[in-house]
Order: C-alpha cells, then structure tokens, then sequence
C-alpha cells in the first residue's frame, strides 16, 4: 500500500483530479487538474514545483568512500570536486547497465547517491574489503525540483544561498523559510532548473516558503505527467552560435571518450575557428565517434578528423571506424529516429547528430569505406563576415538570473 510524501499534505489538497500513481511506494501526483497543460506550460514558461521524494537516496562515507564510488560507477568520481553533480550509471561485472543516477559529491568523503530503483544490497556487496558506510536516507531527506525559466529569479527572492553564481551541475548550501537545504542545479526538464533537498521533517515549511514567494513568479505544481512530456521533448531546440575553436572542441571529445582496447586518433590543423553552438556540436561529435566505438571491433583505430571543405566552403568533420561496415538496406535509415543497427540501442544517437547539423545548416552523409569500415561526414558552413558581426549584436542567452551570459540546462 503506497504511503504519502513529505508534502503529501499540501498535494492532496491541490491535486483536484485526484490522479495519482505510485513511485517506489509513494502517492505521486500524476496530474494536478484534469489536463496536464498548465503544468506543463509552467515547466516552460514560469516555474514548476514537482515532488521527486520517491527518489532512492544514500548517504557514502568513510575513509574508502571515493574508492568505493569508482569501484561502482563507470565514471572517475576523482575528478568530480567538492560541491559538483555527477550523471552516471552502474554495471554489473558483463558491462550491463543495472541503473542510472546522480551522484553529489559534498565533501572528500562523502557523497549523496540517488537512484531510480533499489540499490542498498548491490552497493553492500560491492564494499565488501573496504572501511566505508552506505545508508539508505530515503525516508530523511525530501526532494523538489523547482524547473522553469522563473526558477532561478524565484530561488533568489527565497533562498538564503548563492544562487547568482551556481553553475550547471554544482550545488550551493544555504536555508529557505529557515530549513538547511541543499540547491542543485539540476533536473530532468531540459530547461533552467533547480533540485531542492531538505529534512524529510521539515519539507512543508520549504514547500510554503517556495509557494509563498513564487506566486509573483507564476509557480504552479506539476506532476509525473507533465515532467514525463518535458523530458521527452527537451523543449524548444535551438542552437546559440558562437566564436569557437572547433579542432581543440573535437579533441577534448575525443578524449573524455575513455574506450579500452580501441584507440581514437585526432587529425586536424592546430585551430580552425568557425561559429557554431559549442554544446551542441560537441553533442553530435560525441554521437559519432560512440557509434564508430560500438561498431569497431577491439584492438582496432577510431579515425576523427577536421578540416576545410572543398573548395573552402565549410569544414569537415569525419569519423571512421574499421567494423564491418554498412548494410545497404540500412544506410537509408541510419538518421530515422528509434532505427539501430544494434541489439538495445536506442537508435537516437544519429537522428540527433542530424538535428542539430542541419540546425547549423549543413550536411551529414554516411558511407563505406572501401578498405572496410564506415565513415560518417559532417559538413558545415562557414559564416559570412555579416553572420558574425549579427551574432555579436545579438543579445546574450538568459542567466540563471534571467540576465545575460549562462548556459540553458537542468538535465540530471
């Protein structure tokens, strides 16, 4: 039988159609109203509250406790710092995913874990030979993701912390209506977000203080429909050209690319400045050169290469692999969405790589190489001087303070 939250309290009264689901043994609203527009249309426009209680969290400690993290994890938790979010996932000893989640580190030895399923007796086994602690704080600690392009503004009205200069993935320290809280500029909305941990005992006192303020900012709770929606769509796709050195960009892709028994090499000049988004582009050099890895087999070379189009029109980026190749019948279908040449791959990695190519206006071609193996080709215009001097007139992306000059994200 499923149990309320922390704010099960303040939901039940607001959720007027009474649509709820269970989350890990909780109540979790599905929709507040009947349709889940206005929720939906506040993780877009204004702010959204979402209940992310249900979460399963643990608490690391010890003297062992960074060891122990990247016993378990596929990333280097040693190079994640104090006070910054990790996204990761962990396998079983055959490399299969078991789950996925975050990780904040919030002090040398000490690391707050969430997960989407249970994960005590896995972690257990796991520390087995090492001086460390693992509890399960699920029921200590309550969870809200504050998301939307008002969150930050609103965080700033309310929040006792340093929400000004908080970077994506770092976490601040501070109160709100008087609670110790800890602010995460995190979620899963694909817009400017927060995620908002606090004592389990002391949840409703942060859910009014945050209500309170948040009417002059259009706050509105949302439910598990809504936020489903917002993770799908990712909103609005857009890019935000800029100045960039594209040859250091395919470099540093390739290097937190960390593949054993496959090499990849970079060829390309020592700087080749384009304008283009810096994030996206990198998005769809990391897409490539993962697909090349997953079809190359072991001991054998990745090839990433940058350099002038033809007849200097553009650049090119190539990414080549000595795998088997392609099927004919698949090479007309590589760049549909949901369509993989691999047995539980989610055939989306390349349909993106096209997104945001053709948002930048320019090309991606796929082929065999006939030595063997396939070569994936992105080309790219070169903007005109009168692009890049529009671009620099161009007002500056939105803060997290709504002001110019930081990033959009919120995707833990």
């Amino acid at each position: 039988m499923p149990v309320g939250t922390a704010f099960h309290e303040r939901t039940l009264a607001l959720c007027e159609s009474l649509n709820y689901r269970e989350w890990s043994g909780y109540y979790t609203v599905s929709v507040y109203e009947m349709h889940h527009e206005h929720e939906y249309n506040a993780i877009r426009n204004s702010a959204a509250l979402i209940d992310i209680s249900p979460l399963f969290k643990y608490k690391v400690t010890g003297r062992d406790a960074t060891k122990f993290v990247n016993r378990v994890i596929s990333r280097d938790i040693n190079k994640v710092a104090v006070d910054q979010v990790i996204y990761c996932c962990w396998c079983d000893p055959e490399g299969k995913v078991i789950d996925d989640g975050t990780i904040t580190r919030l002090g040398e030895n000490e690391y707050r874990w969430t997960a989407a399923d249970p994960s005590l007796r896995w972690f257990q086994q796991n520390a087995l030979g090492l001086e460390v602690k693992i509890e399960d704080i699920t029921e200590q600690v309550a969870a809200l993701a504050l998301q939307g392009p008002t969150s930050a503004r609103l965080l700033n009205a309310v929040a006792d912390a340093n929400i000004t200069n908080l970077k994506y993935f770092r976490v601040t320290h501070g109160k709100i209506g008087g609670v110790p809280v800890d602010i995460s500029r995190t979620g899963y909305t694909g817009d400017l977000g927060f995620e908002i941990w606090m004592p389990w005992k002391d949840a409703v006192k942060v859910w009014d203080a945050l209500n309170s303020k948040g009417k002059a900012f259009d706050i509105h709770p949302a439910g598990m429909i809504a936020l489903d929606i917002a993770r799908i769509d990712q909103g609005p796709f857009d890019v935000r050209p800029e100045p960039m050195d594209l040859v250091a960009l395919v470099s540093e892709a390739a290097e937190a690319l960390e593949v054993p028994d496959t090499r990849i090499e970079v060829e390309a000049a020592s700087e080749m400045c384009v304008v283009a988004d810096p994030v996206r582009v990198r998005q769809a050099v990391e897409n490539l050169l993962a697909n090349a890895v997953q079809h190359a087999p072991r001991g054998t070379c990745v090839r990433l290469a940058a350099r002038l189009a033809e007849g200097e029109a553009g650049v090119e980026l190539c990414v080549e692999d000595e795998g088997p190749g392609i099927e004919t019948a698949d090479l007309e279908r590589l760049f549909e969405p949901f369509f993989s040449r691999r047995k539980g791959g989610t055939g989306l990695g390349l349909p993106i790589v096209q997104r945001i190519v053709e948002a930048h206006g320019g090309v991606v071609r796929a082929a065999n190489r006939p030595q063997g193996g396939a070569i994936f080709t992105v080309t790219l215009p070169v903007p005109t001087r009168d692009v890049v001097s529009a671009l620099a007139d161009r007002p500056p992306a939105p803060t997290a303070q709504g002001e110019p000059g930081a990033e959009r994200g919120g995707a833990a």
